[in-house]
């Protein structure tokens, strides 16, 4: 079994760490008997997250990547357009100069049962990959000095894959999700669904919104949906969202990224939300973090 997919331990992600009544009273509510680790996989009993199915929407953000002002304006959207279930598809911190802030919603909303899965900016905090750049290298290593000790346990504890029912979530791929491979084609986007056997893979990494379907004979396709436009998608096939990105979108629109998924009349639409990204920007460059990912933030790149 995969480290990262053992049962999650109880941990506050808040920011006071003085073991006070209401750390102690957030800490509770972590809940870790939801929780049961099949191979590399967390599944989800029907008794707790489970069963998805009866919920009505469910809001999928990925990649937010301590940006706040982007989180933030997603939750609003997604509260105003009815989401009563919430999934965070992994890299909470990483490029932008709230981590610890970010952190603590998602560790809110994970004591509230949302789904919560890890990315490979999460794994970055315990020990930085080679494969990074200096730039990003620099993020990491700021966001490692930035937060708490509960924030970084946190984020150590979460499982690469969750599957629940007829729904898989994980950051990159399914196939095989410690090795952070991108979903950038049909073929790659085959391998995931196929390890997943789930109707519905939902996944992040990709800064982008896509949708791959699996057709009658096994084939996959890509669908390119347009945003703000419900897509059916019928459990009769299998299929995968990417469903963008929070806090760093790459298509030259810097508007925030996320998707809802409507389980009980099986549909998709995927959404952009403006916040005000040029103060997230600013933000990245008063904390003395690259230019590059500021001006990345400010553009949509």
């Amino acid at each position: 079994m995969s480290p990262a997919c053992r049962r999650p331990r109880a941990h506050s992600a808040l920011s006071n760490e003085n073991g006070s009544p209401a750390r102690r009273e957030a800490k509770s509510r972590f809940r870790t008997d939801a929780w049961s680790p099949v191979g590399d996989t967390v599944e989800c009993p029907s008794t707790s997250c489970g069963n998805w199915q009866r919920q009505l929407i469910i809001a999928l953000l990925s990649d937010i990547h301590g940006n706040l002002e982007a989180l933030n304006a997603c939750l609003k959207d997604a509260g105003e357009c009815g989401a009563t279930r919430y999934a965070f598809l992994g890299d909470f911190v990483g490029y932008g100069a709230d981590p610890q802030k970010v952190v603590d919603i998602i560790a809110r909303h994970a004591a509230e049962g949302a789904v919560i899965v890890k990315g490979n900016h999460d794994e970055a905090v315990e020990k930085t990959p080679l494969y990074m750049n200096e730039s990003v290298r620099a993020v990491i290593g700021w966001t490692r000095e930035i937060l708490t000790r509960d924030a970084k346990a946190f984020l150590a504890s979460l499982p690469l894959c969750v599957r629940d029912g007829e729904m898989c979530f994980v950051h990159a791929s399914a196939a095989a999700p410690e090795r952070w491979d991108y979903i950038d084609s049909p073929a790659a986007a085959q391998r995931s669904i196929d390890a997943a056997q789930a109707a519905y893979t939902f996944s992040g990494h990709v800064h982008d919104q896509e949708l791959y379907f699996q057709g009658g004979r096994g084939k996959t396709s890509l669908f390119r949906p347009a945003r703000g436009t419900p897509v059916p998608v019928g459990r009769h096939r299998r299929w995968l969202a990417l469903v963008g990105s929070v806090g760093q979108p790459r298509d030259n629109n810097p508007a925030a990224a996320y998707a809802q998924f409507d389980a009980e009349h099986e549909k998709i639409v995927f959404r952009r939300v403006p916040y005000d990204h040029l103060a997230a920007a600013r933000k990245i460059r008063d904390a003395g973090l690259p230019a590059s990912i500021a001006y990345r933030v400010e553009k949509g790149i």
